[in-house]
Parts: structure tokens; sequence; C-alpha cells
């Protein structure tokens, strides 16, 4: 039988994925993201510390976090839980992109700008609900101190990487493009909250951080790097500083094009067979 505590922190995030405020904020009302997937990962789960190598040292463990949040507070790692979630784009998003080459659909932007901020009042809300009834939690993403890092081995990195916590509880795994896929796919936004409450790992059904990339796998796949227009894509990998500076690029086009302060790109998330499922 579920935990009935683990029950109850899913039906917090569904139910709030399912309010008003999940919207591209459009002419017409339109959702924002379709139903999430949520998962758990133990305070104490060994990948945390070897974050600190294959992430950054900077990266925060769950008690670095919450402590963060709670310095009056000292759990034992055991006692924490990292919720984790994915919010994966509707299916006319997800169509729009895949038919651009250079840009992105008007959809896509606005699910990276208002989809993204209903991302922020989610943790929140998660956050605040859980201590409200009893189980101190905070979103790493939202606290002060969270902030972008330079590494000479990952040429940037976190304090918390909401993809490495999703990874942490079972979600997904990294791409070619360094993207997380997941049982909905690539085309997704991610998010976490660390709580003091004992929760049920979720299993991790992988071995291996690169496990559902075809291309990884067995070199059968590859095509989001002919779907990358800043060339950022290659057999070696993810050139970060191109991606960057190619979706910082598009401001200008979301501005003329759509009429709202924006950017964005996923044409490597979208046309490609990781976009909604794990590819077989």
């Amino acid at each position: 039988m579920d935990d009935p505590r683990a029950i109850w922190a899913k039906t917090l995030i569904r139910d709030f994925c399912a309010g008003p405020e999940n919207s591209l904020c459009a002419p017409t009302p339109e959702r924002a993201w379709a139903e999430p997937l949520i998962g758990f990962a133990a305070g104490d789960d060994p990948l945390w510390l070897a974050y600190k190598t294959h992430v950054g040292p900077e990266h925060w463990t769950p008690g670095e976090a919450f402590a963060l949040a709670f310095p009056g507070e000292r759990p034992a790692a055991s006692a924490l839980t990292v919720i984790a979630w994915i919010l994966p784009q509707t299916e006319q998003t997800k169509a729009d992109n895949r038919a651009e080459t250079r840009f992105p659909a008007e959809r896509w932007a606005r699910s990276r700008i208002f989809g993204e901020a209903f991302n922020a009042r989610l943790r929140q809300h998660v956050a605040d609900s859980l201590t409200a009834a009893g189980y101190p939690a905070a979103a790493p993403h939202l606290l002060p101190g969270w902030t972008r890092v330079d590494s000479a081995q990952f040429v940037f990195s976190s304090t918390w990487s909401e993809r490495h916590a999703a990874y942490a509880a079972g979600l997904g795994t990294f791409g070619l493009c360094d993207g997380l896929i997941t049982a909905a796919g690539k085309a997704v936004r991610v998010g976490s909250v660390v709580a003091r409450i004992p929760l049920p790992p979720t299993p991790r059904p992988y071995a291996h951080h690169r496990a559902y990339c075809a291309f990884y796998a067995d070199g059968s796949c590859g095509e989001c790097i002919g779907r990358c227009p800043a060339g950022a894509l290659t057999v070696a990998g993810h050139d970060k500083r191109k991606c960057e500076a190619y979706v910082s690029a598009t401001r200008s086009y979301v501005r003329e094009q759509f009429g709202f302060e924006g950017y964005g790109c996923g044409l490597c998330q979208t046309d490609v067979p990781c976009e909604s499922g794990i590819p077989d």
C-alpha cells in the first residue's frame, strides 16, 4: 500500500497543476503544462555527495539546502526527502515547436516565461503547504543563495540542479543535449523541494545517467544535433556557451513576433525520438 504521506504530497502537486495558475497567459486561456510526473529521493542517498564531483563542489546536498532555509534545525540527512516533479509540455506546444527550425514557437516561448513562473509558484506552494502541515520544507531553487557558478569542468553549473534532483528521484536520465529524458519525454521543465518528511524513495529504473539516450546507448540517434539552430550540439556533446548565447539572442524575436518579453528555443527537445517518451 502506498504511503499516505506520499499520496498526499503527490496530490498537492497535481491539484495545483490542475488549477487556473497553470496557464500560458495567452489571449485564449490554455494550460502551460500537462499532467506532472512526481518522484522522491532520500536525503541520505549517496548521489548527493557524488554530485559534489559530477555537478560541482558548490552543489548543495539536501541537508545543506535545508540548513540554509531553517538555520536553527539540523535534522539527520535520513530524515529529509527531495520531492521532484516533471512538467511536460502540452501536445499543442510540442506540435508547434516541432514545426519550427530556427526560433521558438509562441507557445514554447510562453511556457519558458509564464510556465516557469508557474513552476516557481508551484515550488513555493508545495514548500508552504508541507511546512504548514508540520513538515518544514523549502525549494532550493528559490533560496537567496541559489546561483549559477563557473565550472572549469562543466563550463557552468549551479548550487542546486533541478534535473539532477529529478534523476536522483527516478524520473529520468540525461541526453546528448543535457536535457532530461523522462517517461513523458524530454520536452519538460523540472522542479523540486527539500522537506523534513519520511517518504519512500522512488526506485531508479536505470543504472547510468545516460541510460535513456539512444545516442549513448548504441549510437543509433543524434537527431537533436540537426535540430540545433546554434550549432551547439555535436557528437562531442553540448556546447553550453553557444546554446546560451543563441537562446539569449531570441529575445528580440519573441518581443517583435509575440509581443512580450521572453526567450526560448527547445528545438532539440521536439521533433526527436525522445520528445514525448523514452526511445525504444
